[in-house]
């Protein structure tokens, strides 16, 4: 399990405008606002797993002209990063976005979230193991509505496992919108959109369990983006 206080240590990554957090963060914010356009009329409901401060939604929200559209949970099991969170989106007045202090590995913490027309699975895939990343991209479905958008993460370290993680998504029913590497770093950004009908949400579901910080495979990561501990 991840220290206290150890991912508020690595957000402070986002202060550097020209290093790699903040040019993943650009990447993933283009993705979920180019994914919230197409989600259909009226409500759109957005599903965020290990949110941290909620940034990757939240400074999308703040200019997108379908803000007052969104219902989100942003689900983040750090206090003190779920409470900045709340202090921005009260400050943006997103009153619908909901951010909550719980375990985002449990599919209990998105009952009456989900199905959901984008779902965020960023700074997940590289703390679990790969059998781990496997469930969870097999369950993503039970999570959707129809049509939904998935943008996740993963850092691209030897043996990279992002060419497997994106099969992984077609073969529960995703058809890939777009996979991006950042220059010079083993960082990516995927996006896909479900194909297949979606299936019944179930609760009580573990999609994956953090690993101890020396068994992460991002500790094989040979350009690192923060000083301690090792990305996601």
């Amino acid at each position: 399990m991840a220290r206290s206080g150890e991912w508020v240590e690595w957000h402070r990554g986002y202060e550097k405008p020209d290093g790699l957090l903040a040019r993943r963060l650009a990447v993933v914010q283009r993705l979920v606002a180019a994914a919230i356009d197409r989600a259909p009329p009226d409500a759109v409901r957005v599903i965020s797993m290990c949110a941290g401060d909620g940034r990757d939604l939240l400074g999308v929200l703040a200019a997108h002209p379908r803000r007052r559209d969104v219902r989100a949970r942003l689900v983040e099991l750090d206090e003190s990063l779920v409470a900045r969170g709340r202090e921005r989106a009260a400050h943006e007045g997103l009153d619908s976005v909901e951010l909550v202090c719980g375990d985002a590995s449990d599919t209990c913490a998105y009952r009456d979230a989900a199905p959901a027309d984008v779902l965020l699975v960023c700074g997940v895939f590289g703390n679990v193991t790969d059998e781990d990343v496997h469930n969870t991209v097999a369950r993503l479905p039970e999570l959707c509505a129809p049509g939904a958008t998935v943008v996740w993460t993963r850092g691209r370290f030897e043996p990279d496992l992002t060419p497997a993680i994106r099969s992984w998504f077609g073969d529960a029913g995703f058809a890939e919108i777009d996979f991006v590497p950042i220059a010079g770093t083993t960082a990516a950004v995927g996006a896909h959109r479900l194909t297949a009908a979606p299936r019944p949400y179930v609760a009580g579901v573990r999609l994956f369990t953090f690993l101890e910080e020396r068994e992460r495979p991002s500790r094989r990561c040979s350009v690192p983006y923060r000083a301690t501990p090792s990305p996601p």
